[in-house]
């Protein structure tokens, strides 16, 4: 999914929420700065330098930011399966091509550090409430229902699919809208 700027959207969408403030800024970093989070050495033993707070401290030592706001990418679990989600995707799911369903996901994280001390500011009951209220629904997110025709198959094709780039931005950004707001309040 390169090229689909989806690591553009937080910064757009902070940038948004807070009126084009100039003191949010949007901090580089390597690629492979997340790879001790993403596949620590131990599950068992974590490792306190592979958590966010030691990453954040080593990609930000010289920003000087009152907060840094994090987004990562977790693994999930189709509902009512044991089929594992990984991050941003698609997945089909049924019986032959007769009962079958075509799905989007984005599982994103949002979470935010003091500056100065590192320490997780805690917003998990607000973002719970949000997360509580959109799942509330009755009907099933039509971010998420994805139309066959657009299911990328063979897997490779996914990349070159207009169709697809343009809704995997809009379910990120509808996920990121709804945590980054219950982040920015005070």
């Amino acid at each position: 999914m390169n090229g689909w700027g989806l690591d553009d959207l937080p910064f757009a969408q902070v940038r948004a929420a807070t009126g084009a403030d100039p003191s949010v800024r949007r901090i580089a970093y390597p690629k492979e700065a997340f790879d001790p989070y993403y596949n620590p050495k131990s599950r068992f033993l974590p490792d306190p330098n592979e958590g966010l707070p030691a990453i954040v401290r080593n990609i930000t030592s010289s920003a000087n930011c009152e907060r840094y706001l994090v987004i990562t990418k977790y693994n999930g679990v189709v509902p009512g399966t044991k089929m594992e989600i990984k991050g941003i995707g698609a997945y089909s799911q049924g019986i032959g091509s007769l009962v079958r369903h075509y799905h989007l996901f984005a599982n994103v994280a949002v979470s935010m550090y003091d500056g100065s001390t590192y320490e997780k500011i805690n917003r998990s009951f607000a973002a719970f409430g949000a997360s509580f209220a959109a799942g509330l629904g009755l009907t099933e997110d039509p971010l998420t229902k994805l139309d066959e025709s657009v299911f990328p198959n063979p897997p490779e094709s996914a990349s070159s699919s207009t169709a697809l780039k343009e809704r995997t931005r809009a379910l990120v950004s509808a996920r990121l809208d709804r945590m980054i707001s219950v982040y920015l309040q005070q």
